[in-house]
């Protein structure tokens, strides 16, 4: 189970706004037993964007999981660019449409816009590739979008860190299944991680698990990762490891 993330827009590459929604959904899919193989940033720009996720399905992920670019501005271009890279046409989506109308309409009722009038910008937000199911926002207006292609499912989602972690929880955890999956921290009493790393090689070829590691400067202890299907597997490799004379204890 391969997932990739995708997140767009010039702040980032910038330096203007740090990536938090990158990590969030690695965690949140690394959470659900996926490996998430790759993370790529790129900015507000439609070829690049196509580009990027035309890459990404060569490689077929089972997910992607893209975000940003999906407001009313000029260079909120993000379902334009895949639905071209789909070879797709944008298309209005009527409920969402209404969604938006009620959103604003919501927030000049409380003093926060002084027009809720569905201008152009804001009916930009209602077009989605063809074929597309739209992803409720409850936060902000811009829905999001799932889609399959090629075995891939596409799930396109706002930038806005709140919009984009109520969809995520909400439409697109659900969709995307959950295997057994057991991941667990663990201190090892050893200097450095030169002395560790042939060790790991050895548990990671023996019980075809994946492990972290995260050196905490030089000194007594190196933090490790387990990933593994089950405790029990687990229990396995950290007993392995201690047969070769590492001391272990558990959590950072």
């Amino acid at each position: 189970m391969i997932a990739e993330v995708l997140t767009i827009g010039d702040e980032l590459l910038t330096g203007n706004t740090i990536d938090s929604n990158s990590a969030y959904i690695a965690q949140k899919l690394t959470e659900r037993g996926y490996w998430v193989r790759r993370i790529t940033t790129v900015g507000d720009d439609v070829e690049e964007i196509m580009n990027v996720i035309r890459e990404i399905l060569d490689r077929k992920p089972s997910v992607l999981v893209i975000s940003g670019g999906l407001g009313p501005t000029h260079d909120d271009v993000t379902m334009l660019a895949v639905a071209k890279a789909l070879g797709k046409k944008l298309v209005l989506c009527e409920d969402c449409l209404e969604r938006i109308r009620q959103f604003y309409e919501e927030l000049y009722r409380k003093g926060l816009i002084d027009d809720p009038t569905l201008n152009e910008a804001r009916k930009k937000m209602a077009y989605l590739p063809e074929g597309a199911t739209p992803l409720e926002n409850t936060e902000g207006a811009a829905p999001g979008a799932y889609m399959e292609y090629g075995g891939v499912k596409i799930f396109v989602l706002p930038g806005m860190p709140r919009e984009m972690k109520a969809m995520l929880e909400r439409e697109v955890l659900p969709r995307i299944g959950e295997r057994k999956f057991v991941q667990k921290k663990f201190l090892a009493e050893i200097t450095d991680e030169s002395k560790l790393a042939p060790i790991l090689n050895e548990a990671i070829e023996m019980f075809k698990v994946k492990i972290h590691s995260s050196p905490k400067g030089f000194g007594k202890f190196i933090g490790i990762i387990i990933f593994a299907e089950d405790e029990a597997k687990v229990k396995e490799v950290v007993e392995f490891m201690e047969g070769k004379g590492i001391r272990f204890m558990e959590g950072w």
